[in-house]
């Protein structure tokens, strides 16, 4: 029998994954747990990578499935429970837009991740304001850029977490974001 690296106990709330990973995979029905930890995260991380909020639902709903279905084939192995759930919905993503062949509109981005009105009808519009001119900055993005940014805001994963999903070293992620967010930022600041 082969032998895998025991997930570590970092806290509390990993230990409780780590049951909740090993009751599913015994007993699909033990799923929920799993699945309402991460859906939000997994359906606003999909709302930018698709046209409507009805496509994010449903893409959503498959990644789980998928996951659900492969669950009994998952081993910590040094990769942590999220980011192989993300790496089945980036993977699923990817799928999606190649037999799509569609740009998301960027409004997308401000509902996974900003667009919620505020009892200050002023803060709002001027946080509307913001955030169209960050939109049309975004647009002009490429893919992968966007994605860094997804991954990173909408699915709310750790610079650690996005490198394993991407394939690339967490420095490396982590250098990217940050000359990302400061061309974001100086841009935003040429137009005020």
């Amino acid at each position: 029998m082969k032998k895998f690296l025991a997930p570590p106990a970092v806290s509390d709330d990993t230990d409780m994954e780590v049951v909740w990973i090993e009751a599913a995979q015994a007993n699909p029905s033990a799923f929920e747990p799993l699945y309402l930890r991460y859906r939000e995260r997994m359906y606003y991380y999909l709302r930018t990578r698709v046209q409507s909020a009805e496509d994010a639902a449903d893409l959503t709903h498959q990644v789980f499935l998928q996951a659900l279905q492969a669950l009994p084939r998952y081993r910590y192995r040094g990769v942590p429970f999220s980011v192989w759930l993300f790496r089945i919905a980036h993977h699923t993503a990817v799928n999606v837009s190649s037999r799509r062949f569609s740009t998301v509109p960027w409004d997308a981005f401000a509902e996974a991740v900003v667009c919620k009105p505020e009892q200050d009808p002023e803060s709002y519009v001027l946080r509307q304001e913001t955030f169209t001119h960050v939109r049309n900055l975004l647009q002009t993005l490429p893919a992968h850029k966007r994605e860094l940014l997804a991954l990173r805001f909408a699915a709310d994963l750790t610079v650690p977490e996005i490198a394993a999903i991407i394939g690339k070293r967490p420095d490396t992620i982590k250098k990217q974001l940050a000359r990302l967010l400061q061309s974001l930022k100086e841009a935003c600041h040429e137009t005020e």
